[in-house]
């Protein structure tokens, strides 16, 4: 990576200090990230809400299931964003290959349920990192900073329980007054039914998506923020980055 060319000024932060780091750059860069991000999303959502009436827990399966994939152009923005680069569509589509299909089964399988993926999701995406390599770097990188890598997933998945349910509640908080029995009745009676278009099931599940839409760069962002300040913390970013601007 090229210190030089780093558009954030650097040192050494706390894990959760450097969650907020993230928060900053998600708020400096929005407009790139959603940019990006919102397009692939939505067809995943559209993909996802055909399978509703298969089974109701299913678009939420989908889209649970295919975030570790979507992080990969969220952090493709928020590589390019520490450089102040802006990022189009047309940037993430001219490097759909390596940023979309790059180690595709690895990131849906055996590593979607990794408590620090999104910690550790840079050393293969942007380090290039692969096999014995990659386990070492991983290694490293992880080495005192486990605890803190694991709290930021939980910490997002109760935040991301807490949003859908509180999205769930506004139809009763919103509902005429003493009406909000009628409104659980017809939810409830609809649930798990085909004919039911605005049952539990399908509440649910676009609660769940317009969540995962607003939070998950919030999620990837505070994971890169922390591994570049882990990066700091090996390699001396900070002090390379005053010498370079002192000279």
């Amino acid at each position: 990576m090229r210190v030089e060319g780093l558009a954030l000024a650097l040192r050494l932060r706390s894990p959760f200090e450097a969650c907020d780091l993230g928060a900053a750059l998600v708020r400096a860069h929005a407009a790139s990230l959603w940019r990006c991000f919102a397009p692939l999303y939505l067809a995943v959502v559209v993909l996802a809400l055909c399978l509703v009436e298969v089974h109701g827990w299913l678009p939420v399966l989908v889209v649970f299931w295919l975030k570790p994939w979507l992080d990969r152009s969220l952090l493709f923005v928020l590589a390019r964003a520490v450089f102040g680069e802006s990022t189009r569509w047309l940037d993430l589509w001219r490097e759909r290959r390596q940023v979309l299909g790059g180690s595709l089964l690895r990131t849906l399988l055996w590593r979607r349920f990794s408590p620090w993926r999104t910690y550790t999701q840079p050393v293969e995406q942007l380090e290039g990192q692969r096999g014995a390599e990659r386990r070492a770097r991983v290694r490293l990188l992880l080495s005192g900073q486990r605890g803190a890598a694991t709290a930021l997933q939980t910490a997002f998945a109760q935040a991301e329980g807490v949003l859908c349910y509180g999205l769930v509640a506004l139809i009763w908080w919103f509902a005429p007054e003493n009406r909000s029995s009628e409104i659980s009745d017809w939810l409830f009676r609809n649930s798990g039914t085909s004919d039911g278009l605005l049952s539990l099931d399908l509440v649910l599940a676009l609660s769940y998506m317009a969540v995962v839409l607003f939070l998950e760069p919030f999620f990837v962002a505070a994971g890169f923020a922390m591994y570049l300040n882990r990066r700091v913390a090996l390699e001396a970013w900070d002090i390379e980055q005053e010498f370079r601007r002192a000279f």
